[in-house]
């Protein structure tokens, strides 16, 4: 897409995410068995028929550079899609973002040394799949300084979001975020959205905001609380783009992965029966790190009573149910489910081991985890929370860095 800069914030350190984003930035954080967070952005961007994707790293980045590195050369070389790694420069101030806005400031330069009609800013922590070619037509129709994309009311997902008022003509006229909506001046004349944190700006008024933002001593630098607000006191032009969703389901799928609780949540919509999220359409595939290499998914049944099994589960390459029970669950490459073992319910990161006779639920295991033989986990919060983290809604996580009792 011409005369378009593409800026991917993928630098946030996602503290409500935490043990997860312990050792890495949020966007690198696996999800789904074989994929990365930041990999959904990515090929919406390389579906869009875009260009040329600046992802600005920051916290925790030699995960993500490495995964990105390890696609593009293979996947996107021919598609038209150039990937650029862009870690904090220094050039404007000597401090990590502050914010969204902040951000945007920092990597002034890059905007400037294309000198495109429009800026398109994405984040790279969402789940969801979308033509932005849609969004910057829509932008261009309406003569807009800003557009940015929106799920309307009401909206299921738990989580904090910005909330955008409307008019007929979809012209945003005020913004709050979840923490003041009961005090919101709602005007039941119009509509109430929720920002997806997905922007299309004027290439001059984004420069002359982000500039004047950066003098304000006052602002948090956020997009939503700050730079919105200054551009409706000026009459600027501020759009609401309602969300055109590529994922062929009849209920609109977009996914803020923002705490432990809405990364399991999302995970287990892949599980599903009719998964609500849809990996499997060869028209808008999601693309990731090559794991060829691996040997085919193995279970094993024999006569001494080893029933291997899985169940409505995602089971990646490499993977050998040897004699376990495997049910709603997600198993990413390598892991080893031994006999007589249970996994309900669960995410298993790369090379997790379970132990015989151990029974698994509502648990994240971490990379390279071994489960011993009689381990319970997730069947007593109590107990539980004496040794894993575990989230608010009872997640238990277990990390690479738990030591069990010998």
């Amino acid at each position: 897409m011409i005369d378009t800069c593409t800026l991917l914030l993928a630098g946030g350190r996602g503290e409500r995410l935490f043990p997860l984003t312990r050792n890495r930035a949020k966007p690198s954080v696996p999800f789904g068995g074989i994929y990365s967070i930041i990999d959904f952005t990515i090929s919406n961007c390389l579906h869009s028929g875009l260009q040329n994707v600046h992802v600005l790293t920051q916290y925790a980045s030699l995960p993500l550079e490495r995964h990105i590195r390890k696609i593009w050369p293979t996947t996107l070389m021919n598609s038209g899609l150039f990937v650029e790694l862009v870690p904090p420069q220094g050039l404007l101030d000597d401090h990590w973002y502050v914010g969204t806005a902040d951000a945007i400031y920092q990597n002034l330069f890059l905007i400037e040394q294309e000198n495109p009609e429009r800026v398109l800013i994405l984040s790279g922590d969402h789940i969801y799949k979308m033509d932005y070619r849609k969004l910057i037509d829509y932008h261009e129709q309406n003569g807009a300084d800003l557009t940015v994309t929106v799920i309307p009311l009401p909206f299921s997902v738990e989580g904090e979001y910005h909330y955008l008022t409307v008019d007929h003509n979809l012209r945003v006229v005020g913004v709050c975020d979840k923490t003041s909506y009961d005090l919101f001046p709602i005007d039941y004349s119009k509509q109430t959205m929720i920002s997806t944190e997905i922007y299309c700006f004027r290439t001059n008024e984004l420069i002359n905001l982000v500039n004047e933002d950066h003098q304000d001593s006052s602002s948090t630098h956020d997009f939503c609380r700050d730079i919105i607000p200054q551009m409706l006191s000026k009459g600027l032009r501020v759009f609401a783009y309602p969300f055109q969703d590529e994922n062929k389901k009849e209920i609109l799928y977009w996914r803020d992965i923002s705490s432990i609780d809405q990364y399991f949540s999302a995970n287990m919509d892949l599980v599903d029966v009719d998964p609500l999220f849809n990996l499997y359409d060869t028209s808008w595939p999601i693309y990731t790190e090559p794991i060829s290499s691996l040997p085919p998914a193995k279970t094993v049944f024999d006569d001494d009573d080893r029933r291997g099994s899985a169940v409505d589960s995602l089971i990646s390459p490499g993977c050998i149910i040897s004699g376990g029970s495997v049910k709603k669950s997600i198993l990413s490459p390598n892991c080893f489910i031994h006999s007589w073992s249970e996994v309900t319910n669960s995410i298993l990161l790369k090379g997790v081991d379970v132990g015989r006779y151990s029974r698994i639920r509502r648990t994240i295991i971490e990379e390279g985890v071994e489960i011993p033989p009689n381990t319970e986990i997730g069947y007593n919060e109590e107990e539980d929370r004496k040794k894993y983290f575990v989230s608010h809604n009872g997640i238990v996580v277990v990390t690479n860095n738990h030591t069990y009792p010998l």
